[in-house]
Parts: C-alpha cells; structure tokens; sequence
C-alpha cells in the first residue's frame, strides 16, 4: 500500500510538493543527483543539521516515493548505499532551477554580495 492511496490531490503540483517537500528531501536528492551514490554516513555528513532518524525517515520515503535505490550488500559489516532512480534524476534539472531562482534572489532581492552569499550559504 503507498502513502498515497487514501490521499486526495487538487492537482500534480500539491502531489509533486508531497514527495520532494521538507527541509530535507530536496537536499538528499540534490546530494545523490550531483555527488552519486553514497553511503548513509557520508549523506549525513553531507547535510549538516539532519538527525540520524529523519535522514533514515527521508530516505525511506523517497525509497517508497521511488526517488531513491537503496542497495544492500551481502556483507559484514552491512553496507548500504543510496542512489537516485530515474525517476529521481528527473527532479535534478528542477533543483538547479530553484538554486539559480535562490541565487538570483539573494543577489537582486536581498542585496547579497558574493562574500555575504557565502557567509549565508553552506
């Protein structure tokens, strides 16, 4: 059963916001998309801020949401690694439209020079 089966969308931009949403999903995906695989550890040293259980929570739902592969190795200790599906790949020209939109906001809007740029962003 998906997350979506009993919800009611007014239209695809409410359903597209459901999946990418949040603090952090869009971050996990713009990591996977511009890094490529990675392992749990390293993602989470990738997003400052981001506890141990909302990354497992994030990453599980955009597993579901089929955003994400997760692939188990059969080994000890276990590992995992996290990768972008195609489905995924397609969010990323999305995302580079929102950080050209961010940028051009900081610089135009808020008056940002690059240093103060730099400063805000990490």
């Amino acid at each position: 059963m998906s997350r979506f089966d009993e919800k009611v969308y007014n239209c695809e931009k409410e359903l597209t916001l459901s999946i990418i949403g949040g603090k952090w999903k869009m971050l996990i995906i713009w990591h996977l998309g511009k890094e490529g695989t990675k392992r749990f550890g390293e993602l989470k040293a990738m997003i400052p801020g981001i506890t141990q259980r909302m990354l497992v929570t994030q990453l599980r739902e955009l597993e579901e949401d089929q955003i994400v592969h997760r692939e188990v190795y059969p080994v000890v200790p276990p590992k995992v690694e996290y990768s972008l599906t195609s489905h995924g790949e397609t969010l990323i020209p999305i995302l580079d439209v929102m950080y050209d939109w961010g940028r051009g906001y900081m610089t135009d809007v808020l008056k940002m020079d690059e240093e103060t740029i730099q400063a805000h962003v990490k």
